[in-house]
């Protein structure tokens, strides 16, 4: 190919790379907008309306945009509704004209625009003005006969356009009921008919300030700013009225949501009223704005009212990561938990392992435990209700002097028709209710703590034999593969691997629930003269890791003991399933 030919290509090339770029790269999006507009009767776009003015028969609505937002200026003033707003002046901006349907009429009144329903003016950005006079719908109802502000032609636009022009004042208003970012709360205050309550924020932490200095409770005033900030108004009742007092506005309650601190400190407030049974709602203000709204009941529910709801009811504060021992001393006995590394272990009254689940809710039930009522602030009740515990929880903390001791006694009060205990820290108090539940739930004793597994050490994948005994028959299945199983005794040929490590993962996961016989005295009573079954476990070594005895049932129970122990334990029949069949569930 001749230069004059590879030059002659590359000039054409570069010739249709050109036209792309400004054709399709520069002139592309702008086309593209001009498409969107045709048929539009105005060609500007939503975001250059500064000022709404919609004229009714019966008001007048103004808007002005505000930032990112909108604000009424008539017939109210208040903040609006950045939603609905926008979907009305999108409608205006936006709307196509279908038809002409007179160049120039002879009577308005024909087309309901003498009398506008509405009569939308538009204040752009730049100061222009654009208008839109709506008047009657067509016939069919999916039409508004329409005329552009200075132009004599009647044309049809979609009724969707008067719809949102002539939307309720109400529409919109924004209904947010106390505007703030709950991350930013440093401070509130409710100041009641009878008292002030005021909260504040200190080093991640609340505590409360008046009417008296105590720990708060975080829960319920995150809670309580939650339901706060995503509250919307039902209604709005009133604008200036008279008087308050119909509302129980002339001596409300009043909330103060601080935010920011010192110089940047500000505040927002609210005012309550009475209650509207009817209406399922409460009046309410917002200082320095003349509207009364109507909110919903239960935001005025979660409203902290008294020093019992907004302080910390937490009993003991432990964190879990810090513990290093639990002491229980109940009815039951004593028992000590103590934890080495990850795993907590018994050592007294005698060195056992624990069952990890179980140690691990002690301290759950004892992070969780709320006080129900506060009986005495300080230590001075604990002689009066808690002389004779019934329980004693000592906790040992990482890094703490001395450890902390949790009393507890039953109580004859019932709170919610469930009983309820006393509760306080040995030295320390206050003195509070809790749920009876806890006497039961902390007072455990070394064989709820202990590990009941009956064969800690099984791992079905190490076992290479299995030996079962059932109905006066015996077979011995041998792993075939990592998978598989094979008779070897008592029948040939493949076993059938779903019984067998069906048995397998039963016996892994058996606990025994109570020692029924600890020396194992009279088996004939537990039916484990004669065993019902007996599986022996091998390992790929040849040694045996345990045999199994299961004695009689009896309902839900079951009795089994290890043939290497003494010990005989009641079970869980359940968990234990239907006896195999033996030779018959094993043949593959």
């Amino acid at each position: 190919m001749r230069w004059q030919t590879t030059a002659v290509l590359a000039v054409i090339l570069f010739g249709l790379g050109a036209f792309y770029y400004v054709y399709e790269i520069r002139l592309g999006p702008e086309r593209e907008k001009t498409e969107g507009r045709k048929g539009r009767v105005f060609s500007v776009e939503p975001g250059d309306v500064a000022e709404v003015e919609i004229k009714r028969p019966d008001s007048v609505v103004k808007l002005k945009r505000e930032g990112d937002g909108w604000q009424i200026l008539a017939p109210v003033k208040a903040r609006g509704d950045r939603g609905p707003v926008d979907e009305t002046v999108t409608s205006v901006v936006t709307a196509r004209m279908d038809r002409e349907i007179a160049s120039a009429p002879q009577a308005l009144g024909d087309f309901g625009l003498d009398r506008p329903a509405a009569d939308v003016t538009l204040r752009l950005k730049d100061g222009k003005e654009l208008g839109l006079a709506l008047g009657a719908k067509s016939p069919t109802g999916v039409w508004v006969y329409a005329r552009e502000a200075g132009k004599p032609a009647v044309f049809v636009v979609p009724d969707s356009v008067l719809r949102d022009t002539t939307r309720a004042v109400a529409d919109f208003r924004d209904k947010t009921v106390l505007e703030f970012d709950q991350r930013d709360v440093t401070a509130l205050d409710i100041v009641t008919r009878d008292d002030t309550l005021a909260v504040e924020q200190a080093d991640g932490r609340w505590k409360l300030t008046r009417p008296r200095a105590l720990p708060a409770d975080a829960d319920t005033v995150r809670d309580f700013l939650e339901k706060l900030r995503s509250a919307r108004v039902k209604e709005f009742v009133a604008e200036a009225p008279p008087s308050l007092a119909p509302f129980g506005l002339d001596r409300p309650v009043r909330l103060s949501i601080h935010t920011g601190r010192e110089k940047d400190r500000a505040t927002k407030a609210l005012l309550f009223g009475r209650g509207d049974p009817v209406k399922k709602g409460v009046y309410a203000m917002r200082p320095g704005e003349s509207t009364v709204m109507l909110i919903p009941d239960e935001t005025w529910t979660a409203v902290p009212k008294n020093v019992a709801v907004l302080r910390d009811k937490t009993v003991v504060g432990v964190e879990r990561d810090k513990v290093t021992r639990v002491e229980i001393e109940s009815l039951k006995g004593a028992v000590t938990l103590a934890r080495e590394g990850e795993r907590w272990k018994i050592t007294a009254p005698e060195a056992l392992p624990a069952d990890q689940v179980e140690a691990g809710a002690v301290l759950f039930k004892l992070r969780e435990l709320r006080a129900q009522a506060f009986l005495t602030d300080d230590a001075s009740g604990i002689p009066r209700y808690l002389a004779k515990p019934a329980v004693r929880v000592s906790v040992t903390e990482q890094g703490a002097p001395l450890p902390r001791i949790l009393l507890l006694a039953p109580s004859p009060e019932r709170r919610g028709g469930a009983p309820s205990a006393y509760a306080a820290l040995a030295g320390q108090g206050p003195v509070v209710l809790v749920d009876g539940k806890a006497l039961e739930e902390l007072g455990r004793s070394l064989d709820d703590l202990r590990d009941r597994t009956l064969l800690p050490g099984l791992d079905p994948k190490d076992i290479k034999r299995m030996r079962v005994r059932a109905g006066g028959q015996t077979i011995v299945v041998e792993r075939s593969g990592e998978f598989d199983w094979k008779l070897v005794e008592g029948g040939r040929g493949a076993a059938k691997t779903a019984t067998v490590d069906n048995l397998l993962y039963a016996l892994r996961a058996l606990k025994w629930k109570t020692v029924a016989a600890p020396t194992g005295d009279e088996p004939a009573r537990y039916g484990l003269d004669a065993p019902t079954l007996e599986v022996g476990l091998l390992k790929a070594d040849g040694s045996e890791l345990a045999t199994v005895l299961v004695g009689k049932r009896d309902g839900e129970r079951a009795w089994v003991k290890l043939k290497a122990g003494p010990a005989i334990y009641t079970v869980d029949a359940k968990q234990l399933g239907e006896s195999p069949k033996v030779p018959d569930d094993f043949r593959g």
